[in-house]
């Protein structure tokens, strides 16, 4: 992680150009349409001859490899944690019967305690066991899990207006690129209607002239004058869409950039607040934010109760002592749920809950591996075709290949 650091701080002012280039964005509607465009290309053969156009694209991408990297590093930290309580759960349920007997009579002391202390409770309970257990597991940081999946339905909100701009945006330009090519088909039908009457209209001059001795020469002079300014108009009406042609292709690909990287952005804010509301079994941070104030509620009612409850108390440290003996990962977690020490279907449930967390962080890292293989891949290939090796660019491929284990 400490690495980690001095190559974010080390690239912090190449990272502020990029985010010049920020200021509209927006996103589409769902994650599978994100999904599907992400792959846009947006580097066109044009720009490809720029080498400052190329500099910028390749540090769009380090900033993207550089963002999903630390999502990385807090989803593997998450996927530790997680792993960790499923080999307690392993080294629990392969106990000697001897063991695991003493640990059941244990917990059903605590059960028959806390059972007590519920139906004290029971007339200002508005918060379900489980619930309880997992805010007070929580508890240290879930002041901080709170502020965090704020902010992150604040920038997912935020993104999605974003793309949904840019989505406009694009859209807009590549209907105002048809419209011109549309313009240029019909300008040039029209200098062949022109020509052609042109053509006709000097033979009939022509044939006056020969046949009748008529004096043509204001005819004629009328005929040249109308065939040049039409064909001056035409001129240029065609030099002019075609500076405005290039001109909206320019700007609809730096909103396909601009939209690429919002919905790398959509997609892990979005799995962000996914896992965190899964994890809590909440629809969003305010009602994680009510669970919480009622929680402290029924903490504050259950703390006058145990002043008195020296057994449950000595309950408590015997089995967290006797779990300590086993070098368990977190014993204090056991006080909370020994439910699942004595009834094995609650012990299943725990480990059910913990594995579909775990396969859910999985995926989100597989997913992000797979970005930043891509983006590595893409650098690597433009500098490879530019035979132009950026030693501050290398040096970030480096230290993500060796955060990641990406490198070769």
């Amino acid at each position: 992680s400490s690495a980690a650091s001095d190559v974010y701080k080390r690239q912090t002012v190449g990272i502020t150009l990029i985010k010049f280039f920020r200021r509209k964005r927006k996103p589409k509607k769902t994650i599978e349409e994100v999904l599907e465009c992400i792959t846009e290309d947006t580097l066109s053969e044009e720009d490809r001859k720029d080498e400052h156009k190329v500099q910028h694209y390749v540090l769009g991408h380090c900033e993207q490899m550089i963002d999903t990297t630390k999502t990385l590093e807090n989803e593997k930290s998450e996927y530790r944690v997680v792993t960790s309580y499923l080999k307690d759960i392993q080294i629990i349920e392969e106990l000697p019967e001897d063991e695991a007997a003493a640990l059941r009579d244990t917990a059903n002391s605590i059960l028959t305690l806390d059972q007590s202390r519920s139906d004290y409770l029971k007339a200002t309970k508005k918060l379900t066991d489980t619930q309880y257990a997992q805010m007070e597991q929580e508890e240290e940081t879930l002041t901080e899990s709170i502020r965090t999946l704020q902010a992150n339905e604040m920038y997912q909100a935020a993104v999605k207006r974003d793309m949904n701009y840019l989505e406009g945006e694009k859209n807009e330009w590549a209907y105002y690129r048809e419209e011109l090519m549309e313009e240029q088909k019909i300008l040039r039908k029209a200098s062949y209607v022109v020509f052609g009457m042109v053509l006709a209209f000097l033979a009939v001059i022509l044939v006056l002239h020969v046949t009748l001795e008529m004096d043509v020469r204001i005819l004629f002079t009328i005929l040249m004058v109308a065939a040049a300014a039409s064909g001056f108009f035409m001129l240029y009406r065609n030099q002019n869409n075609t500076r405005e042609i290039k001109r909206a292709e320019v700007n609809m690909n730096h909103a396909i950039t601009l939209l690429n990287h919002t919905k790398i952005k959509y997609v892990n804010s979005t799995n962000a607040v996914d896992y965190a509301c899964e994890k809590y079994h909440v629809h969003n941070s305010y009602e994680l934010t009510y669970l919480w104030e009622q929680y402290l509620e029924a903490r504050r009612e259950r703390e006058k109760f145990e002043r008195n409850s020296d057994d449950l108390e000595y309950f408590n440290g015997k089995l967290v002592r006797m779990l300590q003996k086993y070098e368990l990962y977190d014993a204090k977690v056991w006080i909370s749920q020994p439910n699942a020490l004595v009834d094995k279907r609650e012990m299943v449930e725990i480990k059910h809950e913990l594995l579909s967390r775990r396969q859910k962080i999985r995926a989100s890292i597989e997913y992000n591996m797979d970005v930043v293989l891509e983006q590595k891949e893409e650098i690597e290939k433009l500098m490879k075709e530019y035979h132009e090796e950026i030693p501050e660019v290398r040096e970030i491929i480096n230290s993500v290949d060796r955060l990641c284990g990406t490198g070769e």
